[in-house]
């Protein structure tokens, strides 16, 4: 009794969510490879699903001649003419041949082929649908540690949640949720592989824009982010509409938003500042709560001279650097800072012929041109570089310490 297919493969193809084209070609490939192994590829044989019966028919297909010399392959004219009486010397005919009689081998030589043929299709359909979601927020489960890494289910697939993107600070056990960043997305030989991060400044930006409409109507926009995992992080943000202020969209009705994301990422501190393209003023806003009093722009080596009361240095420089960091990082530029008493003396050191120097973070940017100022309000309107969540300055020099 032959099986009819068509109900198996509906039921594969609702199932497995795999393409009807491609389970059929899968079908047609395991029988024809079965009846190869059943005649040790003797013979010519093609294998073609006909959708009206629900079988995959196989044909041996050999050549007319008046001589056989190969009876694998060759046929005589006259038992030719018994199939088809209009038969000529040279004509190619395909015969059917029952496909029910292959070995118990050979059929398991089909089912392999067919399961090899429905996960290579499932694995192409889970990169298909991860691989534009680079940068989006995922919710999963963990299920176990591999050398460190986390595996992470995420339903449809498991992703990786490597040693190096988790955060010194947190820990996981085998159930816990997780809500991550999707970093990568790969294609590899034992299947698509998703890439998860902790550490990414991105999360930030991606939490911040579930957490605040503004954001994700475009009204509030998300200029920058620099991050220290696990320790804290400073965003600049800009409105496009000037009757919404975005620092307060952000922080929510009495710090609901932000505090959301703090939760998030387990207390992580986060300073939220508005952007300006008055790089003077924006510095200034980045080294909050630090105060300033001076700004000098140097354009051509894109490089802050920031001056500061004496009282306020170390508030400014922040614990083993991290605010004049986090701040150089967001600003993209040079940031040399000292304080009144310093400046003082370096101008009476660089009078003298000698040079002095603040507490200097460098990004690694280069600029085109120069100038100066002595009040943040009247730096020179040239637009600060474009930031975005990926913009991961190097810090060059932090001086190791703090003042």
């Amino acid at each position: 009794m032959t099986v009819n297919l068509n109900h198996i493969i509906d039921q594969v193809v609702k199932d497995k969510g795999v393409n009807r084209e491609v389970l059929i070609e899968a079908l047609e490939s395991a029988v024809l490879s079965a009846a190869n192994r059943k005649y040790r590829n003797t013979r010519d044989l093609e294998a073609h699903y006909n959708p009206e019966i629900g079988e995959v028919e196989v044909f041996e297909f050999v050549t007319v001649v008046d001589e056989v010399e190969d009876s694998y392959k060759q046929i005589q004219l006259e038992e030719a003419r018994e199939a088809d009486p209009d038969a000529q010397v040279g004509d190619e005919l395909g015969m059917k041949i029952d496909a029910s009689n292959f070995s118990r081998i050979a059929a398991q030589t089909a089912k392999q082929v067919i399961i090899q043929k429905v996960r290579e299709a499932e694995r192409e359909g889970v990169y298909k649908e991860f691989k534009d979601r680079v940068g989006e927020l995922v919710n999963g489960i963990v299920r176990r540690y591999e050398r460190g890494d986390l595996i992470i289910d995420l339903g449809k697939a498991e992703a990786i949640l490597p040693h190096r993107q988790q955060v010194f600070r947190e820990s996981y056990r085998q159930g816990d949720r997780v809500r991550a960043f999707i970093a990568e997305v790969n294609l590899s030989t034992k299947g698509p592989q998703i890439v998860l991060s902790r550490t990414h400044e991105g999360l930030v930006a991606a939490l911040f824009a579930s957490e605040v409409p503004e954001i994700a109507e475009g009204i509030v926009e998300l200029k920058g982010v620099s991050r220290e995992p696990g320790s804290r992080s400073k965003i600049a943000v800009y409105s496009n509409d000037r009757d919404v202020d975005p620092v307060g969209a952000c922080v929510g009705m009495r710090g609901s938003r932000v505090q959301n994301v703090v939760t998030e990422l387990r207390g992580e501190k986060i300073d939220i500042i508005p952007w300006s393209s008055d790089i003077a003023q924006f510095a200034c806003s980045a080294l909050a709560p630090a105060e300033v009093t001076r700004v000098y722009v140097d354009k051509g080596e894109r490089s802050l001279e920031i001056i500061v009361p004496d009282d306020q240095l170390s508030l400014a420089i922040g614990k083993k650097g991290q605010n004049v960091r986090l701040a150089a990082k967001l600003v993209n530029w040079r940031i040399d800072i000292k304080s009144e008493s310093q400046a003082r003396a370096a101008e009476e050191e660089k009078a003298e012929g000698a040079e002095v120097t603040g507490y200097v973070v460098d990004p690694l940017h280069e600029g085109e041109e120069e100038g100066a100022v002595q009040n943040p309000s009247s730096a020179a309107e040239a637009p600060a570089p474009p930031l975005s969540v990926d913009d991961s300055p190097e810090v060059v020099d932090d001086n190791d310490g703090d003042r």
